[in-house]
């Protein structure tokens, strides 16, 4: 290989999955069970990293998972369970190794040389999918600087293989010049998307002074718990959704006008576990939205096993952006879902009632009274929901905008 074939600055997408729809690449899930994390966690964690390779084009075939005190400086996994993954690898034709641990570029190298395949982590993953799902220039000049700032601490790994075997002298050759040539190309092009995405904000905040004046509504939540499909319902709209994670990018608002009362109701991008750094900086400018909001509807997906760990990860975010403390509506989105899951189809009506009787005045008692229960896609309890939506924003309007008051209907 030729150190003049670096690829990375032309094209910066991450993984190059050229599957079909009846051919997909195969892959297999690596994880670690740390002090810090169970079994049944780090099983869920695998279970969401096969969705996301399921988005991305590939299929898991395998799992492996070891128990560590720490991960490997130098593989990330013991030498001893990337023996028994290469013994099972032999005569397959599974392509792909993704970890749901972040990899250095050292230890990808070493995986890679010690497996024989391609090997990704979580991060590298997520950020093919947002390459994949960018429509906008402003969503690919936000992943492409997420690519490149992914990439950015990784080239000395990535160039172990140029010109350097062995120690002593003579081994500092080209390789090591070259390295630092493409440091600084990543660094200038990073400094240019970044001037890009600046003046492609201007044009954002002109948009958005445009519309002060309404009350602002932003949908938030975990990737795929129904965001999309609500937005649709209640702005009679056609955003995208799709029953894959981060179907939404970019930011899509839409007029909404309920009793009279008109508002602004945004669909933004998802959130999900050990969402990459990256892309949270890179996509600070999308969610000004929510930043800049009155008012938030966390939509959850009450038939996730998990649910209550995702609310606690989209707090999490929602406190990094400095929006937790605004007014919040809690969703819980897909009842149709849970009731399939958790009642039999012979259970007396009263007996069901009752059981999501008692699942209501839990969450109503942990909220303080904002949590409301419905199906988007069966449209039930939306006539509830639109009417104690309304509510907060007439109390918003008189609030921030009280010469409004000709919205008002009662």
């Amino acid at each position: 290989m030729q150190c003049t074939n670096f690829v990375w600055l032309k094209e910066p997408a991450l993984i190059d999955f050229q599957p079909t729809a009846s051919h997909p690449e195969k892959a297999i899930l690596i994880g670690i069970i740390t002090p810090e994390t169970t079994e049944a966690q780090v099983n869920e964690y695998l279970n969401e990293l096969a969705f996301l390779a399921e988005t991305a084009g590939a299929q898991a075939v395998r799992r492996f998972v070891q128990k560590l005190p720490h991960p490997d400086p130098r593989t990330m996994i013991g030498k001893g369970k990337l023996e028994e993954i290469k013994r099972y690898l032999n005569g397959k034709d599974i392509t792909l190794a993704i970890f749901d641990e972040e990899l250095s570029g050292t230890q990808i190298t070493n995986i890679e040389k010690i497996l024989g395949i391609k090997t990704i982590d979580r991060t590298d993953l997520i950020l093919d999918i947002f390459a994949k799902r960018a429509r906008t220039a402003r969503a690919k000049t936000q992943v492409e600087l997420a690519q490149y700032q992914y990439l950015l601490p990784r080239l000395k790994g990535m160039w172990t293989h140029l010109g350097r075997h062995g120690g002593g002298i003579g081994t500092r050759g080209p390789g090591e010049t070259e390295i630092e040539t493409d440091r600084r190309l990543v660094k200038d092009k990073i400094a240019l998307l970044r001037k890009r995405l600046k003046e492609i904000e201007k044009q954002a905040q002109v948009q958005r002074k445009e519309r002060s004046g309404y009350i602002r509504v932003a949908l938030v939540g975990y990737t795929n718990a129904g965001k999309s499909t609500l937005m649709n319902v209640l702005s009679k709209s056609e955003v995208f959704a799709e029953n894959k994670l981060f179907a939404t990018l970019d930011t899509t608002t839409r007029k909404v006008v309920y009793r009279q009362t008109p508002f602004l109701l945004s669909d933004t991008v998802g959130f999900i576990r050990k969402l990459p750094h990256h892309l949270v900086e890179s996509f600070k400018s999308t969610l000004d939205e929510v930043r800049e909001s009155d008012m938030l509807l966390h939509v959850v997906d009450i038939s996730h096993p998990h649910y209550e760990e995702q609310i606690e990860v989209v707090n999490r975010t929602l406190q990094e952006l400095g929006s937790l403390e605004k007014p919040t509506l809690l969703v819980f989105n897909k009842l149709d879902l849970y009731e399939q899951q958790h009642f039999d189809p012979f259970l007396p009506a009263e007996i069901r009632q009752e059981l999501l009787q008692q699942l209501k005045t839990e969450w109503q008692h942990r909220t303080h009274g904002h949590a409301i229960f419905i199906s988007a896609t069966e449209k039930r309890n939306l006539e509830e929901l639109r009417e104690r939506l309304w509510e907060h924003i007439v109390a918003l309007y008189r609030q921030r905008y009280p010469y409004q008051t000709e919205f008002f209907t009662v």
